[in-house]
């Protein structure tokens, strides 16, 4: 196997997923998806002088803001990193969806509607000693798909089994309770979990994806959020006395989505079709939706419209759809997905994406805001949250600076440049 050849073998070494090549590392490489991490959020920490390896990585590696996968949702994207494609390609668009056969809602808690390979899956079967760790177990059984090495979630840490994780006595291993779903440790229990494992096994590959818990509760310079960039930055800091290579990217940002007076600035497109076109003329879909509900009520900037069977012209409904204030795209189904490079099969008959600023939901019905417990809504889901922060610890080489400079950056190019970018 190409893990028992020597260095100078493996240096030659490369593995193919989804028509990229990605050469073999020769230290730890560590990929860390911070989950909602707008750029905001990285420059109110620089400002505050409280990332000083944050700091470091941008000044002495690589840094600039790319663009998430759409929507900018937590399933999409963080399939996508792990593939390095668009969903397009890797089948999965969204948390929640309408299975356009059988007609049923889906919540996505598997890699059930997964279609390619991931970087941590082919580099495993190869021989690589690969870790992966997420703060929510729904992913974790996404991104471990077909992957011998270790895979856990800090959701379900106590649980762990040698069989399925890889992995058992992690709550052991770290000396520390599991973490409430509903907290900024949530996080740092993953990295936490990272540092401990590559200080032990000195793996090849390591994907950490974090929480949005944090950017959902806490605008960017506020006390909270400080404290928490801080806390990340210093397992950062961690990471690199490790001698490892770290990237860093984010799923998706995040926006304040409340008006003045506090409240969730929401447009209901479901109401707003049933008092147009009458009920049951169309079907809305939230792909925000999650298990945890209680971050943003399944409200975001993106939803999908699917047509009844006595829906009008789908040209009388995207012109209602456009001419609703506060809605900033209307896009067809082909439309849709040629420009977001979404898989055609399973997309909507309309995708609607809400201005900044304003959230898009199905019925009011549908949606318990309550669960905000009287906190500012912040989600995110379209356009302006796409902009995400893209970091490496090391300058790139000559031939991906040039490569940065030529193209906008997406997220998934991530594990491309670490792998390929940096000299060896």
């Amino acid at each position: 196997m190409i893990a028992m050849l020597s260095k100078l073998e493996t240096a030659n070494q490369t593995i193919s997923v989804n028509g990229r090549d990605y050469r073999w590392p020769m230290r730890p490489t560590i990929v860390v998806c911070f989950d909602g991490c707008d750029p905001a959020y990285i420059d109110a920490a620089l400002a505050a002088g409280c990332a000083p390896t944050l700091a470091k990585m941008i000044s002495q590696g690589f840094a600039v803001e790319a663009l998430a996968a759409m929507p900018t949702f937590t399933n999409p994207n963080n399939i996508s990193i792990v593939c390095g494609a668009p969903p397009s390609v890797h089948g999965v668009s969204g948390n929640y969806y309408l299975d356009r056969q059988t007609g049923q809602e889906v919540m996505m808690l598997d890699a059930a509607p997964m279609r390619a390979e991931t970087i941590l899956a082919r580099f495993a079967q190869a021989g690589a000693d690969v870790i992966a760790i997420t703060a929510k177990d729904k992913l974790r059984k996404a991104l471990a798909l077909n992957l011998r090495g270790i895979a856990f979630s800090a959701e379900d840490a106590a649980s762990c089994t040698q069989a399925e994780h890889g992995i058992s006595g992690v709550l052991e291993l770290l000396g520390r309770e599991t973490p409430d779903q509903y907290s900024a440790d949530l996080s740092l229990f993953v990295l936490d979990a990272g540092i401990r494992l590559i200080e032990r096994r000195q793996p090849q590959l390591v994907y950490l994806s974090l929480s949005d818990y944090v950017q959902h509760k806490y605008a960017p310079t506020s006390a909270a959020a400080l404290e928490f960039m801080s806390a990340v930055d210093s397992r950062l800091a961690a990471l690199l006395r490790l001698n490892a290579v770290v990237g860093i990217v984010a799923d998706h940002g995040m926006s304040d989505m409340a008006d003045a007076s506090g409240q969730p600035n929401v447009i209901y497109v479901g109401d707003k079709l049933d008092a147009e076109f009458g009920t049951g003329s169309a079907r809305v879909i939230c792909p925000i939706t999650d298990p945890f509900v209680r971050h943003h009520g399944a409200l975001g900037g993106f939803v999908r419209v699917h047509l009844g069977k006595h829906a009008p012209d789908l040209a009388v409904i995207l012109r209602f759809l456009a001419g609703l204030e506060g809605v900033e795209l209307v896009l067809e189904r082909e439309e849709a997905c040629e420009r977001f490079q979404l898989p055609f099969d399973s997309e909507a008959d309309i995708v609607v994406v809400g201005s900044r600023g304003v959230a898009l939901g199905a019925r009011s019905v549908d949606h318990d805001i309550s669960q905000l417990a009287g906190e500012r809504l912040r989600s995110h889901g379209g356009l302006a949250e796409q902009s995400v922060p893209f970091i490496l610890s090391e300058p790139l080489n000559d031939d991906y600076a040039a490569l940065a400079v030529a193209n906008r950056l997406h997220n998934f190019d991530i594990f491309d440049f670490v792998l390929n970018g940096i000299e060896a």
